[in-house]
């Protein structure tokens, strides 16, 4: 994965994201709109030849710290799922 600023302000950011799955980007997104100071965070497919997508959220706060924020809890619930089903399927 390859992420690049597209543009910078204090309250917004964008980002193109080269070579990555858009379900992850979703799931990143789903936790920025959970937050109450994220007033819009969207993901695109810019093309599907080039394998790009943009992100662009806007937010009360530093953007980038909440994009930490919102992938540090993304990765934290898909342990918990990997855990969760580990514990529930016996490996033969």
């Amino acid at each position: 994965m390859q992420a690049q600023v597209i543009s910078s302000e204090p309250k917004e950011i964008s980002l193109s994201i080269k070579e990555t799955d858009i379900g992850i980007l979703y799931i990143i997104q789903h936790e920025l709109l959970k937050e109450s100071n994220i007033d819009f965070a969207g993901v695109i497919v810019k093309h599907p030849l080039t394998n790009e997508c943009w992100m662009r959220i806007s937010s009360s706060t530093k953007p980038l710290g909440e994009i930490k924020k919102a992938t540090d809890s993304a990765i934290k619930m898909a342990d918990e799922f990997k855990q969760l089903f580990n514990s529930k399927i016996q490996v033969k």
